[in-house]
């Protein structure tokens, strides 16, 4: 068995789009067996309960952001770049649940207002504001011992791209088998000129339940449509000035904050891996929640 030292050393000189599938999940298998974790495992809560299920990722090196010649390219996902995410952190399959938050809420006297719509059961939760999730992440991160926070956007879309390099991580094409988007704003039929066509997709003007769309090779699933997701990273006009380590920039300060990974309510462009969205800082809105990343000693 390697050592954890040996592993996250490995995974530094791999670029992850040089490797296979099979391989890609043996890195993180390789990965998770170094930390004596499983792939997949949840925190205890004090109650006895069990926080947001996690994906062990590893550390390796991506191109973030989209080329040119990528359908539905904005100027905001531009330089591409190559980004080293230095250690190994295990981030959220899902979103945050509405069940999920639901604990916290009880347990902190959070108050919901009443006026506004309000998920339930496995739908991810929504209308809470970053300030709201970050609260949800410091009675986590008491409630299990661990350091729970947002994902920057560089850790977000490695994860999410799990060694692709495509426009979605199953491809440069997607349906609505595997992500749920605005069934009128698809993507191969814009992407083809299709200006009338049939939508394939029922309408479904809401959020559907965490894990109803296939995951991705690292086993996460709705990083593609479903509802946004909130980053820690804040917004800028373009990737010009990322730091390369996947981290974010302290240098900046603005009251705009990136999101990623589309919405039902939006058109499937939005949902590619390199899409991003700017959102203000006291936001809130019924397509917009948030994914956890616990982070790893070695």
């Amino acid at each position: 068995m390697q050592t954890s030292e040996q592993v996250v050393s490995l995974a530094k000189t791999n670029f992850l789009p040089d490797l296979d599938s099979s391989e890609i999940q043996q890195l993180q298998r390789d990965t998770a067996q170094s930390l004596n974790l499983p792939v997949f495992f949840s925190d205890t809560l004090k109650s006895g309960e069990k926080g947001p299920e996690l994906a062990v990722i590893p550390a390796g090196q991506y191109e973030m952001g989209s080329s040119y010649d990528e359908f539905g390219h904005r100027k905001e996902e531009y330089p591409q770049h190559y980004t080293q995410i230095q250690k190994p952190f295990a981030i959220g399959r899902f979103t945050v649940t509405a069940d999920e938050f639901e604990l916290f809420r009880k347990d902190t006297e959070f108050f919901v207002r009443p006026d506004l719509i309000w998920s339930k059961g496995k739908e991810p939760v929504i209308n809470i504001r970053l300030a709201d999730a970050n609260l949800y992440l410091e009675w986590l991160s008491d409630q299990t011992g661990e350091s729970y926070r947002l994902p920057t956007e560089a850790e977000w879309e490695y994860a999410a791209r799990a060694g692709s390099t495509t426009a979605f991580h199953f491809g440069d094409e997607v349906t609505c088998k595997e992500v749920h988007f605005h069934s009128l704003f698809p993507y191969n039929e814009a992407k083809n000129n299709k200006r009338w066509f049939l939508p394939r997709c029922s309408p479904l003007a809401k959020v559907l339940e965490v894990g109803t769309k296939p995951a991705n090779l690292w086993g996460l699933h709705d990083v593609h449509g479903n509802v946004w997701e909130f980053t820690s990273t804040y917004w800028k006009d373009s990737h010009l000035f990322n730091n390369r380590d996947g981290s974010d920039n302290s240098n900046f300060i603005s009251p705009l904050y990136v999101t990623k990974g589309g919405s039902w309510f939006d058109e499937a462009i939005h949902a590619r891996s390199a899409a991003r969205k700017k959102r203000l800082f006291d936001e809130m809105d019924t397509n917009l929640g948030f994914r956890v990343v616990r982070e790893i000693s070695s």
